[in-house]
């Protein structure tokens, strides 16, 4: 992709603070997007460095200031998210686009829909798509991971929830990557209403109505003892959808990714599974695929700059698990790593709300993965290709096996599932 053009430098921002790093193309991030983002660590970077590109905004380059911007609601806020600006001006969605108290009991509705306990409820589904996904593909010998198993899994466990019909995620997914990878297709504006224009009709089907869907419980829900209006239950409809169909995609290619690449990593969880759920958090830490920018409330001073009501900073999340300042050896994956700090699913009242079902579906693909297909490489020769952008892609990853090494396990019963 063509680097953004440049926006003229404000009077406020100092020369020395001026980094030109443009979110969508990283350097070098073809080859390796993290490593992209390692570069705001650079000897002589500052902790906050201002981009010509994408309309001109902040970054936050170290972990520890990425994790107090996440959490200072009252100097950043969430009224746009997302850079370049005019882009976060058009997504504006509920509860993430809403500061306290207005954000509470949007965010309430929400939890309770994706909370521990919720998404226990869907482990014995969410299991059973993964093995429907694997299993067929074990005895061929390989298969092109991104699409036949990462772009499938969650869009799959996501129009179950909401009770859509699995024949339109693609399309949904390709809308939503055009906005978050643009690729020229068609613009911003056009993305967002062709998300409405979908989503409208079915939150107009559900308001009302009493099936248990997740949309239907959302659409139908109350906020400080009242319902929903029409354009409430739209944006919060529209936010649940553009996460459940991009972010795990991303990030379970870069999983398997890892895994493929490091043998006596992946041992490590066949020979011991109980190590899973730490593992998935240490792939978080080192491999986050998402980026969430805030805009400053009021003037102010911040580390040493002058920052003006209405600046954009955004937080280089896929660079803050892998800050030295933050996490020790942090380029190394370490299942047994102690304390692990990242900021992969922001950080205060904004923190993720699907943070627990996106780890349960991460622990459920490596479990099912692993006891069927032990032995994995990248296919030899293959090229694999990274994309920048809101969220941060693999482009395509073929892995290949031998068939008589995988392994028989017996999957769970429809009736199991539908008895969950």
């Amino acid at each position: 992709m063509n680097l953004a053009p440049l926006a003229e430098r404000p009077a406020h921002v100092p020369e020395d603070r001026v980094f030109d790093f443009d979110l969508f193309a990283p350097p070098g991030g073809r080859a390796d997007i993290h490593a992209g983002w390692k570069s705001l660590h650079a000897p002589g970077v500052p902790e906050i460095v201002w981009t010509p590109r994408n309309g001109g905004h902040w970054i936050a380059t170290r972990g520890k200031r990425i994790a107090e911007i996440f959490a200072d609601y009252e100097r950043f806020s969430n009224r746009v998210s997302m850079v370049p600006k005019v882009n976060g001006e058009q997504f504006r969605m509920i509860p993430t686009s809403l500061d306290p108290p207005e954000h509470r009991p949007f965010r309430t509705l929400l939890n309770a829909n994706f909370s521990p306990k919720a998404v226990a409820g869907m482990e014995k589904m969410i299991r059973k798509i993964a093995v429907d996904l694997i299993e067929p593909m074990r005895l061929r010998g390989g298969c092109n991971f991104t699409t036949d198993y990462a772009e499938i899994f969650p869009l799959q466990i996501f129009m179950l929830l909401v009770d859509l019909p699995f024949s339109d995620a693609p399309v949904l997914k390709k809308v939503v990557d055009e906005m978050l990878r643009p690729k020229g297709e068609f613009s911003f504006a056009e993305g967002r209403r062709r998300l409405d224009e979908y989503m409208a009709k079915h939150v107009d089907a559900r308001m009302g109505g009493s099936g248990n869907d997740l949309l239907t419980r959302i659409v139908n829900g109350t906020v400080d003892g009242r319902p929903l209006t029409r354009d409430e239950a739209l944006k919060t409809a529209i936010l649940v959808l553009a996460g459940g169909l991009d972010t795990v995609a991303n990030f379970v290619s870069f999983a398997l990714l890892f895994l493929a690449r490091n043998p006596d990593r992946r041992r490590e969880l066949i020979d011991n599974p109980a190590l899973i759920p730490a593992a998935v958090d240490e792939l978080l830490r080192r491999y986050p695929v998402a980026l969430a920018a805030r805009e400053i409330r009021n003037d102010m001073e911040y580390c040493g700059v002058e920052m003006r009501r209405g600046d954009m900073i955004l937080m280089a999340s896929p660079a803050a698990g892998i800050d030295e300042e933050w996490n020790e050896r942090p380029l190394e994956v370490d299942f047994h790593r102690g304390a692990i700090e990242h900021a992969t699913f922001g950080n205060g009242i904004h923190r993720c709300a699907g943070a627990y079902l996106a780890r349960a579906e991460m622990r459920i693909t490596l479990e099912e993965w692993l006891s069927r297909v032990p032995a994995f490489d990248v296919a030899p020769g293959a090229e694999i290709t990274f994309t920048g952008g809101v969220v941060v892609t693999v482009d395509r990853l073929p892995l290949v096996w031998d068939p008589a090494k995988t392994v028989a396990v017996e999957a769970p019963s429809a009736a199991a599932v539908v008895n969950a």
